[in-house]
């Protein structure tokens, strides 16, 4: 990418458990960087608070945040026309996240996931020398896949849940901009991301909070899920490193990409358990219910593609990555 002086990098989801990461390695780096985020109450607020605020001690001088709603056209042109140096590289990971939760609110994945890529689409192609867009997608495209592990080149018609919809339409909303305007675009399909300021929502959060509590945990399809757990870190410089490999035009091919971003190792549910049991030092009472609506059982991921052309290399395996979530959630939440 060019130097700091010459662009700007808006992050969006900068609230978020990937966009905080990718947000704070990037003002590392010396890059001037716009964030955007509701900040919404979808998980505790409080956490989004103090990550946005942990990137504004140390990189203020760098950073400006803007706390609105990728949908609102207005808005984000606002953000987007005041913008100095010009915005030439979006990273776009706000969503409304949640495979469940879209079973409970679906028209908030319309709006936020839908609407807001094409608005941020929109302000791409229209400014002038842009360089790189790229978005968050999901392992969950993948839908009712079967073949394993799940390579980019497999059929992704079959979403079993509304999320999982609204990813693969922002693949094809970017795939007919490249086309239509050679923007160039690339989206990331992300398996399960985890690791320290993670999401409350999701397993190993929920598993330590009721561990630790002596509460009963969820274990849906009776421990048998298996997950291509990605730590944080790994996920954070796939990213990085897919912003930096622009896709180019050829003639055979529009300037766009997609990649899988995991660990390309499959972890059950059963023994990613053990790993929170062991480093909490007590036992699990398990729950143990069946398959959830719009829940895959298995995914893993196929990453040759991304070792191939951006130097993917996860490093992070789950042992290690267990334990860094665990003694960041003990430090945060003051666990003795």
């Amino acid at each position: 990418m060019k130097k700091i002086t010459e662009n700007t990098i808006l992050v969006t989801g900068i609230a978020g458990f990937i966009g905080f990461h990718v947000a704070r390695k990037l003002l590392e780096e010396g890059h001037k960087v716009i964030g955007i985020d509701c900040v919404n109450d979808y998980y505790d607020v409080t956490l989004k608070e103090a990550r946005l605020k942990l990137l504004h001690d140390n990189h203020g001088d760098l950073l400006t945040f803007y706390k609105i709603n990728i949908e609102n056209k207005e808005d984000v042109e606002k953000v987007w026309k005041s913008a100095n140096p010009k915005i030439t590289h979006v990273v776009h990971l706000a969503a409304q996240a949640g495979v469940r939760y879209s079973l409970v609110n679906p028209y908030s994945y319309i709006s936020s996931n839908v609407m807001g890529h094409l608005v941020l689409l929109e302000m791409a192609r229209h400014q002038k020398d842009f360089e790189h867009f790229v978005y968050a997608s999901s392992s969950s495209v993948y839908g009712s896949n079967e073949k394993m592990p799940f390579s980019e080149s497999d059929p992704v018609n079959q979403p079993m849940a509304l999320y999982a919809a609204t990813k693969r339409c922002d693949e094809l909303m970017s795939y007919s901009y490249s086309h239509l305007y050679g923007l160039p675009t690339t989206g990331l399909r992300f398996f399960t991301a985890y690791g320290p300021w993670g999401r409350p929502d999701q397993a190993l959060f929920i598993f330590t909070k009721k561990i630790l509590a002596g509460d009963p945990i969820p274990v849906f399809n009776y421990g048998k899920m298996k997950r291509d757990f990605t730590y944080i870190d790994d996920i954070r410089d796939g990213v990085l490193a897919a912003l930096r490999h622009i896709p180019k035009k050829t003639e055979k091919s529009l300037p766009q990409e997609v990649y899988n971003l995991g660990n390309s190792g499959v972890s059950t549910l059963t023994s990613y358990i053990q790993l929170i049991e062991e480093n909490l030092g007590k036992k699990a009472i398990l729950d143990l219910q069946p398959m959830q609506p719009g829940d895959i059982p298995a995914a893993a991921s196929d990453i040759t593609k991304a070792r191939k052309n951006l130097g993917f290399d996860p490093k992070i395996n789950t042992e290690t990555g267990v334990k860094n979530f665990i003694e960041w959630y003990k430090d945060y939440y003051k666990v003795d």
